[in-house]
């Protein structure tokens, strides 16, 4: 049997994932970030993208999409603390266009630099989701 981790996603809302992996990648602000059993420890912030997880006993990667947040790696646990977070399935395609359309809108008729920073942060946010809904979409084909 392959060696794993214990993966832990939680989002403001609810645990998201609890299992075990074989690996976990990342989106961290460095770039992606593979993990395997027996990695060092880790503190890290991580930015919008998605969790990929190989569970030992699927031959599909499970997908969850992270708002960002934090990454802490320990000895045998990984946990993700995330705002947000979603599985890759429960990502709607039409809403995440619609967020991504009124975002841009926004950008272009800004009143303030708020504004603008917020507009910036939520279209930044739905070009994730769209990248995650890609690749799931990459995964299942």
């Amino acid at each position: 049997m392959a060696m794993t981790i214990h993966v832990d996603i939680v989002s403001a809302e609810a645990s998201i994932y609890s299992g075990l992996a074989e690996f976990v990648v990342v989106p961290a602000e460095m770039g992606e970030l593979g993990i395997y059993p027996r990695h060092t420890p880790l503190l890290t912030r991580i930015k919008p993208g998605s969790v990929r997880i190989k569970s030992p006993d699927k031959a599909e990667e499970d997908l969850i999409y992270v708002s960002g947040g934090i990454l802490e790696v320990q000895p045998g646990v990984v946990t993700i603390l995330s705002d947000t977070a979603l599985r890759g399935a429960d990502l709607d395609e039409a809403r995440v266009l619609e967020a991504k359309r009124q975002a841009e809108e926004a950008m272009k008729d800004r009143t303030s630099s708020m504004d603008y920073a917020r507009a910036q942060a939520e279209l930044a946010e739905a070009v994730a989701q769209l990248a995650a809904i890609q690749k799931l979409r990459k995964i299942k084909h």
